[in-house]
């Protein structure tokens, strides 16, 4: 998630030794945990709570759903199945793109303008 290796963790700790010092580093430690869990409380309770105004049926609504990765993985990359109604009906009256000789104008379209 963080993508924390070792020696991200070992330059951290030595910047949190030299901020807080030795002897307050435990102190700092103990109350980092105690926010962390607090916040992982609130955040498990608000995903209670919005699983519970929603009701029913929305059951089998999940939150990791609504990150933009997760999103565009479920949605259109893993099950893409084409549309059969789109593949029944030929692509028809198509222009073809040719390319123009030296000294050729292309089409004009007075509508286009």
């Amino acid at each position: 998630m963080f993508d924390l290796s070792l020696t991200k963790l070992m330059v951290l700790a030595v910047i949190a030794i030299v901020i807080f010092g030795p002897d307050q580093l435990p102190k700092v430690a103990v109350q980092a945990g105690r926010a962390l869990r607090e916040l992982r409380r609130i955040a498990d309770g608000a995903r209670r709570d919005l699983s519970e105004g929603l009701g029913p049926e929305f059951s089998d609504f999940d939150i990791a759903d609504l990150h933009p990765r997760t999103f565009v993985r479920k949605h259109l990359l893993d099950d893409y199945e084409p549309d059969p109604v789109e593949e029944s009906y030929p692509i028809v009256d198509t222009p073809v793109a040719t390319t123009l000789s030296p000294g050729e104008t292309p089409p004009y379209d007075s509508e286009a303008t």
